[in-house]
């Protein structure tokens, strides 16, 4: 729990567990049983699961064979990227697909999962640069389809829904088609976008979604995979999910996953319009207290499709994001730099220089991002803070010059 004092803004990192969400995983902990068992108890865990894969198919508009539980975000987007590429690198054309066409802002799971293909199997990348606002057009991405011998030799692309960074929101339908044009498996992390922007997996060829973003329980989440699509498994053992990804199932942590999945699907847009009014209201008083504040990736007052609407992501001149980060926590604002996958890792986001912004600017950066619970006395206690935070980490900056 959250002292009295905090104002959490770092929702994009993880977000606190819904009380149905808590209730629920709590009564499913107190039955015994494992869904693969054929006895009674085993039945009934059985039937837990299966229903929620129903709810989650319901939300995510595929059908609950394509729901496959994983541990979360990062295992289902190795998965999907890895698992792919092994199965379709040789097929039975005889064509080789060893190239990989991707965003250059995707969440470091992808992206370290291409770099592991591309160190251990020689695999090929086609990157997909963004324009200045995060975009990933439909032009660029068709252009990278073609370079490099064609999209024939294509295993799969990947372009997230959502950047979590700077909130772009990508246009994955139509890129999607593009890819499946020429029979390419398009895979899409719409970790951020569930519950933000409307969602539809039936759109993708391989989704992604984790519970943790959305009041849901750590550690579990859900591949969507077509029925057309058999990714190699990277796990062996029972073959639970259609043999993609053995191992028990977490009855409880599905249970809350199904309880917090239905709830950002039921209060998607009643929540986008509550969250983008405060984020509206945390940018422009950003850029009120001082004019060398920038605002990253796309951002119009009242736009609730083309960023998510809990999404605010500064660069501040002269300053460290780092050290911004300890001086607003000092004062009681918890938000971030970027995404917590690579918090202490001291260089600049791959996103922001992917956009073109100069490395100087980059390093600047603070992410501030909303959630259920959010309100305008969290973002008026951010603001409030914000310009002695500011102060202190540009006289901190200017002496780390001046020692240069």
């Amino acid at each position: 729990m959250l002292t009295s004092t905090s104002v959490y803004l770092d929702h994009a990192a993880t977000t606190p567990v819904l009380d149905e969400v808590v209730e629920v995983v709590a009564r499913t902990m107190r039955q015994v049983g494992n869904a693969s068992s054929l006895h009674g108890p085993g039945r009934e865990a059985r039937r837990v699961v299966e229903e929620s894969r129903e709810r989650v198919a319901e939300a995510l508009r595929v059908r609950p064979s394509e729901v496959i539980f994983t541990s979360g975000g990062t295992e289902s987007d190795n998965i999907a990227v890895k698992g792919t590429y092994a199965a379709r690198l040789h097929g039975p054309d005889g064509l080789r697909r060893d190239r990989l066409v991707v965003s250059g802002v995707e969440h470091h799971a992808v992206l370290d999962s291409v770099e592991h293909l591309v160190r251990a199997h020689g695999a090929r990348v086609t990157w997909v640069e963004p324009d200045a606002e995060g975009l990933v057009t439909p032009q660029a991405f068709a252009t990278a389809l073609e370079a490099d011998g064609g999209p024939e030799n294509v295993a799969v692309a990947s372009v997230m829904w959502a950047n979590n960074e700077v909130g772009t929101v990508q246009p994955v339908p139509e890129l999607a088609a593009l890819a499946r044009a020429h029979g390419i498996p398009f895979h899409s992390d719409a970790v951020q976008a569930l519950g933000q922007v409307p969602v539809d997996l039936s759109t993708v060829d391989l989704g992604v979604i984790t519970g943790h973003k959305i009041g849901g329980p750590l550690g579990v989440g859900v591949l969507t995979a077509g029925r057309d699509q058999k990714p190699v498994p990277l796990t062996h053992g029972g073959g639970q999910e259609r043999q993609l990804r053995s191992g028990t199932l977490d009855t409880p942590g599905i249970a809350g996953l199904a309880e917090a999945v239905a709830h950002a699907a039921e209060h998607q847009a009643s929540h986008a319009r509550h969250l983008s009014v405060l984020r509206d209201s945390l940018i422009q008083g950003a850029l009120a207290i001082d004019d060398a504040i920038r605002v990253s990736g796309r951002w119009s007052p009242g736009d609730v499709t083309g960023r998510l609407p809990g999404n605010v992501h500064l660069r501040v001149a002269d300053c460290e994001g780092d050290s911004l980060l300890y001086l607003l926590d000092a004062a009681g604002i918890a938000c971030s730099t970027g995404s917590a996958c690579r918090a202490g890792v001291p260089r600049p986001s791959h996103v922001l220089l992917a956009m073109g912004v100069p490395e100087r600017e980059a390093v600047g950066a603070l992410r501030l991002t909303l959630g259920h619970g959010s309100s305008q006395a969290d973002v008026d206690a951010f603001l409030a803070a914000l310009p002695a935070a500011l102060e202190r980490a540009r006289r901190a900056h200017a002496a780390s010059r001046s020692r240069v």
